[in-house]
């Protein structure tokens, strides 16, 4: 069973930085995409960045620049996920939610493995 658990959220005010953490636990394939996505009251989620198994990654364009994805090194199956977040603005206030699977899956219908959520409120 694959566990995901987000943590480093929190409140900043604009200009700041945070640094979003995902402990991921139980992922036993070779490949994946992994990534973050975050959803603000009343929008839809949204993907953030994601970050593949042979080192490959993508950005929102609404984060590029500012955003860092990143892992520690796997072990066995045990995966640590973060992103750094600087620049921060009111407009990236959401629940952030790290996600792990498949490429193949990931891209089409969407991950399959979630975790429970961080909230991130920045302040102007």
């Amino acid at each position: 069973q694959v566990q995901l658990q987000e943590s480093g959220g929190g409140s900043v005010q604009a200009g700041g930085s945070l640094t979003l953490s995902c402990a991921i636990s139980g992922y036993t394939a070779s490949s994946y995409c992994m990534g973050w996505f975050r959803q603000a009251p009343g929008k839809a989620r949204e993907g953030v960045a994601t970050l593949d198994s042979d080192g490959g990654t993508v950005y929102a364009d609404s984060v590029k620049g500012r955003f860092s994805i990143s892992q520690a090194n796997a072990k066995n199956t045990l995966y640590r996920l973060y992103l750094q977040m600087n620049s921060l603005k009111p407009e990236d206030s959401a629940i952030y939610y790290c996600a792990i699977d498949l490429c193949l899956r990931y891209d089409s219908a969407g991950p399959r493995n979630w975790g429970q959520g961080t909230q991130v409120t920045v302040s102007s």
